[in-house]
Formats: structure tokens, C-alpha cells, sequence
């Protein structure tokens, strides 16, 4: 878990994290062939707004639990520290995934699960993203990242 000398940046992130992680370790089960497409189309924009430093971007396109538990402020932290201490990614080998289907809890309805081993440009780690299905759409729900090197 990434660790930080500010107690919000700590609560953020541990708030994100813990988000990501809680439905992570629902159902998570290798799927080695693949992701969907759409579900990989969204997966690939939101990279790319945070290698782009689009935190607005993604905060305003992100689901509505991802705006519950956090702020644009808030999320806009978490994303740079990582950034300042891991680096931009220079690649992602998918590591599981897992489609969900809630009736209750914070992710109802559809919802996918993706962790990658992702090198970054100081470090490596585990990427998780949590996209939930609205209205045919995949929106972000949560983003973790766990490595040592943010310690």
C-alpha cells in the first residue's frame, strides 16, 4: 500500500485502494482470454488521461461512486502521487480479470475488475481498475495501484 506523510493523501488513497480492493477480491479469477473490447477501449482512455495529467477529465467521466468517495482535489492527488513516485507506465501485462453482477453493496449492477503487473518508469506494481456498466457505457469506479516503490 502506498504509504504517505499526509494523513488525507493516506485516507485517499487507502479510501481508493480499499474501494478497488474490496470488489477485487469478490470474484477475481484469471481470465487469460481477455478483456473486452469495451471494457479495454475504457481501460485505455483512462491511461491515457492520466499520462496526460486529464484528472478533471477522468473525475468528471468517472462513475457516480467514484465521485462519492473522493474529490476532484482528492483524486487529483492520488494520481500525481503516484505519478511523482512510480513514473508514466511504460507497459501493462493483464493479470486477471472478472466480470461481477451485484444486486446490492456500493457496485450494483454489471461491473469489471482488471489488474495488470504494470512497469512504470521507477518501479513496478499491481494496477487494478474497477469499471462499472451505465447505460452501456463502462465508467471508472476505482483505480489502485499497489507497489513498494511507493513506500
Amino acid at each position: 500500500m502506498f504509504s504517505c506523510t499526509s494523513k488525507l493523501n493516506s485516507r485517499v488513497i487507502l479510501s481508493l485502494g480499499l474501494f478497488s480492493l474490496a470488489f477485487a477480491g469478490c470474484a477475481l479469477k484469471a481470465n487469460r482470454e481477455g478483456v473486452p473490447a469495451d471494457v479495454q477501449t475504457t481501460i485505455n482512455s483512462v491511461g491515457e488521461d492520466i499520462a496526460a495529467d486529464r484528472y478533471e477529465k477522468i473525475y468528471r467521466e468517472a462513475a457516480d461512486e467514484w465521485r462519492r468517495d473522493s474529490t476532484l482535489d482528492q483524486s487529483t492527488t492520488v494520481f500525481e502521487a503516484v505519478k511523482t513516485k512510480l513514473g508514466r507506465v511504460q507497459s501493462r501485462a493483464l493479470h486477471t480479470a472478472a466480470e461481477e453482477q451485484n444486486s446490492g453493496g456500493k457496485l450494483t449492477g454489471r461491473s469489471f475488475v482488471v489488474s495488470y503487473q504494470t512497469k512504470f518508469e521507477r518501479g513496478e506494481g499491481m494496477e487494478t481498475f474497477t469499471l462499472v456498466e451505465r447505460d452501456g457505457r463502462w465508467l471508472l469506479a476505482g483505480y489502485f495501484v499497489n507497489s513498494t516503490a511507493l513506500k
